[in-house]
């Protein structure tokens, strides 16, 4: 218990599998820096052995970051894109050649609709997947619907490198086959007609995963198709935002200009302002010494006259 509790205090209290959560969803050019990091602060908190884990991890390709990075953003997708490759291989023990392609054909638009999500992720993480880096993304996703194993490596969100598909999807070594039995019309013996009723046991239970199967298929293309509408309708909006941000920005630059120019306005006419009070008082001074001086020449005036 004590040990259990010690491996989740990790650096800064992270657990461990946390931290290499991260790590391997972490920008390749930033692995090496960050996975010092942690390990550094694993050691500092006294777990030599966490540490080592954390420094042991090698940095993922550009692709397996991708592949990564898709399974922990689209949660749900990931899922269910689990869950088909499942139905998927369990159905494809038992299906005949058209059945096979119908499915292939399926299968192929599943995974691009799912590669286009992993470009899209990248993108929001800031990387740019190249046509190469994308093909090996789809490697990597068609090695998960066929493979139970790279399924399984893929479900930890930990890939280093990008997964390659077997050269053909699993099937299984005992498929009915499709000729009619050569039997005598005779009376059939208790052997034979148990033989009948397995293959006949076999075919439903080949139909119901083909069911299953198309159902799984179909299901996750809508999924797909909806996340890529949402995705369009996001971007348009922020289109749109963007555009509004823009506009406001010119309308708060074309405001402060106003403003500036309404200030200069405000500076010119206080001094206009100033100027006309001086020229006020000035005037008004001169009025008083002018009636002063009106009111002396009147008094000398009327002195004079007196005799």
């Amino acid at each position: 218990m004590q040990r259990k509790a010690a491996s989740r205090a990790g650096s800064g209290g992270m657990d461990v599998e946390a931290a290499l959560d991260e790590l391997y969803t972490t920008a390749p050019a930033d692995f090496v820096s960050r996975r010092e990091v942690l390990a550094a602060a694993a050691r500092t908190a006294g777990r030599a052995e966490d540490a080592r884990r954390i420094h042991a991890a090698r940095r993922p390709t550009l692709a397996a970051w991708a592949a990564n990075r898709l399974l922990r953003s689209r949660p749900e997708e990931s899922r269910q894109f689990l869950e088909l490759g499942q139905a998927l291989r369990e159905a494809y023990r038992s299906l005949d050649a058209a059945e096979l392609k119908e499915l292939s054909a399926q299968r192929g638009r599943v995974v691009a609709a799912l590669s286009r999500q992993a470009v899209e992720v990248a993108r929001e993480n800031g990387q740019r997947l190249s046509d190469a880096v994308r093909q090996e993304v789809d490697s990597t996703l068609r090695a998960v619907l066929a493979d139970a194993e790279a399924a399984d490596r893929w479900a930890t969100g930990r890939l280093e490198s990008a997964l390659t598909p077997p050269s053909a999807f699993p099937s299984g070594s005992a498929r009915p086959s499709s000729a009619a039995p050569s039997v005598p019309p005779e009376k059939p013996t208790a052997p034979r007609a148990r033989q009948q009723d397995e293959l006949a046991e076999r075919r439903r239970r080949r139909q119901a995963q083909l069911a299953e199967a198309r159902k799984a298929s179909a299901a996750a293309e809508r999924r797909l198709r909806d996340r890529r509408t949402r995705q369009t309708e996001a971007e348009a909006a922020l289109q749109r935002a963007g555009d509004q941000e823009e506009q406001a920005q010119r309308d708060v630059s074309a405001a402060e200009e106003r403003l500036r120019q309404a200030r200069e306005n405000l500076r010119h006419s206080a001094g206009e302002h100033r100027q006309a009070e001086d020229d006020h008082r000035a005037a008004a001074d001169a009025l008083t010494r002018a009636e002063r001086e009106a009111r002396e020449a009147a008094k000398e005036v009327n002195r004079l006259r007196t005799p």
